[in-house]
C-alpha cells in the first residue's frame, strides 16, 4: 500500500507547476488530435499525432516523480528520480518542439507549454538544491 503524500507538497511550487503543466500538456493534446486524427491523402495517418499522446504521458509522470523524490529516504535512490524527471522534461520540451511543426491549429499553444517548462526547470533547479 502507498504512503499519502505529505501535505505540504501540494503547496511547493514545483509540484503546483507539475500540475499546471499536465492540465495544460491535456487541453493542447485534445486540441491537436482534432486535427491530426483525419488520414492524409494517401490514406495514412499523421505520425504527430503519437508526440501529442507523449506529451500527456510524460506531462502526467511529473508530479509522481516530485513525490517519489520527497519520499525516498535513500540519496541514491532520490537521485534517480531526480533524473527521471529532468529526463520527463526533457522528453517533453523535445515533443513541444516537434508538435510546433504539425498541421495543427494546437500547435499556435505549444511555445506557452515551452514557456512553462522552462519555469518548471528553473523551479527544478531550486528544489533540488533542498533534497
Amino acid at each position: 500500500m502507498s504512503n499519502p503524500i505529505p501535505s505540504y507538497l501540494p503547496e511547493m511550487p514545483l509540484y503546483k507547476k507539475a500540475i499546471e503543466i499536465i492540465i495544460l500538456s491535456r487541453s493542447i493534446s485534445t486540441y491537436l488530435n482534432q486535427d491530426l486524427a483525419y488520414l492524409k491523402p494517401d490514406g495514412s495517418e499523421d505520425t504527430d499525432i503519437y508526440f501529442s499522446g507523449d506529451i500527456v504521458q510524460q506531462s502526467s509522470s511529473l508530479a509522481p516523480e516530485i513525490v517519489n523524490a520527497e519520499m525516498e529516504r535513500h540519496t541514491d535512490k532520490k537521485y534517480k528520480h531526480i533524473a527521471s524527471l529532468e529526463r520527463l522534461t526533457n522528453l517533453l520540451y523535445k515533443n513541444c518542439k516537434r508538435l510546433e511543426k504539425s498541421h495543427s491549429n494546437g500547435r499556435e499553444y505549444l511555445p506557452i507549454l515551452r514557456r512553462e517548462l522552462r519555469k518548471f526547470r528553473r523551479l527544478q533547479h531550486t528544489w533540488m538544491m533542498t533534497l
